[in-house]
């Protein structure tokens, strides 16, 4: 987290951190996925962008990082640290909470280069 721009470390360090081995059935089922090694994060909360004085959230955001399937792509790939695939999901969940879009996140995460 320390890693990103001066603006964002303060709210992106608002946001909750939970790490589970593997996503909940419901969670699963929810968002469609049958194979919990396909989901390495998932952010739970309402974006920035779409808060409003009228509908408050009762809880915090929350970033889950899912420990057994980002050890797992990071097996698979074996062309990256875990701790630049780890940081990778991260920001990636991080973006859901900020709204921002690929062309935002391009500029903070440099995964593609």
């Amino acid at each position: 987290l320390k890693q990103l721009p001066a603006p964002f470390l303060t709210e992106a360090l608002s946001v909750g951190l939970v790490v589970d081995e593997f996503p909940s059935d419901e969670v699963l089922d929810e968002l469609g996925i049958e194979d919990p090694f396909e989901l390495t994060g998932m952010y739970e909360g309402t974006p920035l962008t779409e808060r409003s004085f009228a509908a408050q959230d009762t809880r915090p955001p929350l970033i889950w990082l899912f420990r057994r399937a980002i050890l797992e792509e990071w097996i698979e790939r074996g062309d990256v640290e875990l701790a630049d695939l780890v940081a990778h999901v991260v920001v990636h969940e991080l973006a859901h909470h900020f709204g921002w879009s690929d062309d935002d996140i391009a500029t903070i995460d440099k995964w593609w280069e």
